[in-house]
């Protein structure tokens, strides 16, 4: 586990699960202030279906301390742009089944649309910058390995990568 921006930022690449809350509320008891009056947590999930396949479960693969170094900086420049106090953010890696956690985010803030936004830009921002890469497995035995992470300056106009 990192740590960084003053100890206002815990983060983490792991093969253990996400899926309970409680490891978060105490890396957000330990990193967050009684000034923060909103505490958000954010689960991506696998899920069923991706564009209209049914999904049997999914793969991750990362190149190690680089993605726990970019996951690091990645919620440091959210404190930077946005007014929160913390944030506590994890991404697995291995297998994982459907309804397994496979990121997962905690923003702490004084209000809580600052703390909506920061966690808005931390996934959308992992999704293009973090190199983890997805490997989805199908119901019908195939599989597909999902855009591999790519440079802000790559991004459409507008665009937001929607894999």
């Amino acid at each position: 586990m990192s740590k960084g921006a003053g100890g206002r930022v815990r983060t983490w690449i792991t093969r253990e699960s996400l899926d309970d809350f409680a490891q978060f509320e105490d890396i957000v008891q330990e990193i967050g202030s009684v000034e923060d009056g909103a505490l958000l947590f954010f689960q991506g999930r696998v899920r069923r279906t991706n564009r209209g396949r049914a999904v049997s479960r999914l793969a991750y693969e990362a190149y190690g301390e680089m993605a726990e170094r970019e996951l690091s900086a990645i919620c440091r420049d959210a404190l930077e742009r946005f007014d929160v106090g913390s944030i506590a953010a994890a991404h697995r890696v291995g297998d994982l089944g459907l309804g397994e956690v496979s990121v997962a985010i905690a923003v702490t803030s004084a209000h809580r649309d600052d703390g909506y936004r920061a966690s808005r830009w931390i996934i959308e921002t992992i999704k293009i910058r973090l190199p983890v890469w997805k490997h989805e497995h199908y119901e019908d035995g195939e599989s597909h390995w999902v855009g591999a992470p790519v440079r802000e300056t790559e991004i459409p106009a507008g665009g937001v990568r929607s894999e």
